[in-house]
C-alpha cells in the first residue's frame, strides 16, 4: 500500500467504526423491536409506518448525548428522561425477546423429536407476551432504582478502640445526580440517613454528573443532612467528565469535606479514626490520585478508613495500613442481565471483602447511571457499624 493510500485507509477507519457501531446498534433495536412490528401487522397498521417508528425509536435513547448542552434545562432534562427511559425499555424488551426466541426453539427442537406433533406456538400471542414483560420488568427495575434499600453491614475492625465500638457510617455511593436524579430522591436521601443518627457520611464517588449549575436545587438539600463527625467525599470518574476541578471547592460550602488526596482526624475520647480519600485516576493535574499523599502525616495509631472510588485501590490501602476501604463504581452491574456480564471485567463486583490487612467493601450505588433500571440489582443506602 502506498503512503497516500494509507493515510486515506486511517482516514475512513474511524467512519468504519462508526457505521459498524450504527449497523449493531440498528440490528439490536430492529430484534428486539420484532414484537412491535408483529403487533402492528395484526392491528393492520401499515409496515411503512411501523418500520419508520422503529427507527424513530432507535434513535431516542442517543438523545442525552446530543442535546448535552442545548435547550434550556428543563428541555435537557425531559430529553434525557425521554432517551434513557427508551433504552431502559428497550433493554427489557431484548431479555424478552430473547426468552421468547429460546422457548420457539426448544419448542422446534422438541417437535422433532418426538412422534406426535407439537401444536405451533402464536406468534402474535408471543409477542404480545413479551411487550408485556419488557414493560413490567421496565416498572419494577424503576421502581427499585428510586426505592434505595438500607443495607447494613457490620465489619470487625482490629484493634478497634473502644471508645470506636458501634460507630456508624453511612455510605452513598454513584448517586449520579443530574438529570434523572432529582430533588426529591435526594431530599428522601437525606431525611432517610438522618433517621438512621449516622457518626459520618462517606460519598465515594460518581456523586454529580451534570454542570455544577444544573444541579444546585438537588444540592441545597445537603444543607439539612446531620452527622456527628461531618459529610466526606472523593470524586469519580464520572464528576471529571463535568470539569470537576473548577467547582469541586464549591461543595464544601454545602458541609461537604472534599477529600482530594487528603484524610481528616474524627477523635473520640483517646481514640482516632482517620477518613482519608483518593481522587478517581482519571484526574489529572493536582487531582492526580496519590494514595500516600492521602495517608500522609496521618496518625500511626489510628483507625484508618479511605474513601476511593474503584475497588482496585485496596491492594495500595492494605500497603498503606488502610483497616477498612469504603469503594462503588461497579454498580453491581446496575441491572439484569448486565449484572451477569460485569463479573467478567470487575474481580470485585459487590459486597464486603479482604484484601490483605484490609477490609473493603463496594457498595451496588445508591442511585443509578443512564436507564432508570435497578432490576434485580437493588439500589443500597448502606449503614456499615465498625464493632470489635
Amino acid at each position: 500500500m502506498t503512503r497516500p493510500q494509507s493515510r486515506a485507509a486511517v482516514a475512513a477507519f474511524p467512519w468504519f467504526r462508526l457505521a459498524l457501531l450504527f449497523a449493531v446498534w440498528g440490528g439490536l433495536f430492529v430484534y428486539a423491536g420484532r414484537p412491535l412490528l408483529v403487533t402492528a401487522r395484526v392491528a393492520g397498521i401499515a409496515p411503512t409506518l411501523a418500520w419508520a417508528s422503529l427507527a424513530v425509536l432507535s434513535i431516542l435513547p442517543m438523545l442525552p448525548l446530543l442535546t448535552r448542552q442545548q435547550g434550556s434545562l428543563l428541555q435537557r432534562n425531559l430529553l434525557h428522561r425521554l432517551g434513557y427511559f427508551t433504552l431502559s425499555l428497550f433493554a427489557m424488551l431484548l431479555v424478552a425477546v430473547v426468552a421468547t426466541d429460546l422457548v420457539r426453539f426448544v419448542v422446534a427442537v422438541a417437535g422433532l423429536l418426538m412422534t406426535v406433533p407439537l401444536p405451533s406456538l402464536n406468534v402474535a400471542l408471543l409477542s404480545l407476551a413479551a411487550l408485556g414483560g419488557a414493560a413490567f420488568l421496565t416498572a419494577v427495575g424503576a421502581a427499585q432504582a428510586h426505592c434505595p434499600a438500607t443495607r447494613r453491614v457490620t465489619i470487625h475492625v482490629d484493634e478497634l478502640p473502644a471508645e470506636l465500638d458501634g460507630y456508624t457510617i453511612v455510605q452513598w455511593s454513584d448517586v449520579h445526580l443530574g438529570p434523572s436524579i432529582r430533588r426529591r430522591f435526594m431530599q428522601t436521601l437525606v431525611d432517610r440517613t438522618n433517621a438512621l443518627e449516622p457518626d459520618a457520611v462517606a460519598i465515594t464517588g460518581d456523586f454529580i454528573d451534570a454542570s455544577f449549575d444544573d444541579v444546585r436545587d438537588q444540592l441545597e438539600t445537603m444543607r439539612d443532612l446531620r452527622t456527628r463527625d461531618g459529610v466526606f467525599y472523593v470524586t469519580g470518574n464520572h464528576e471529571y467528565y463535568w470539569n470537576a476541578p473548577a467547582w469541586v471547592h464549591s461543595l464544601e460550602e454545602l458541609g461537604i469535606r472534599h477529600l482530594q488526596n487528603a484524610h481528616d482526624v474524627v477523635l473520640r475520647g483517646d481514640a482516632r479514626l482517620v477518613f482519608a480519600g483518593v481522587t478517581d485516576p482519571v484526574g489529572r493535574g493536582t487531582h492526580r490520585q496519590n494514595v500516600p499523599g492521602a495517608l500522609q502525616d496521618a496518625p500511626a495509631d489510628a483507625i484508618k478508613v479511605l474513601l476511593s472510588h474503584r475497588p482496585q485501590m485496596a491492594e495500595a490501602a492494605s500497603r498503606h495500613g488502610v483497616h477498612l476501604q469504603l469503594s462503588g463504581h461497579t454498580h453491581g452491574g446496575q441491572f439484569f442481565p448486565f449484572n451477569l456480564v460485569i463479573r467478567w471485567f470487575q474481580p470485585i463486583v459487590a459486597g464486603l471483602h479482604r484484601i490483605g490487612r484490609t477490609w473493603l467493601y463496594v457498595s451496588r450505588g445508591t442511585g443509578f447511571w443512564g436507564p432508570p433500571s435497578r432490576l434485580g440489582v437493588g439500589a443500597e443506602l448502606t449503614v456499615l457499624e465498625l464493632r470489635r
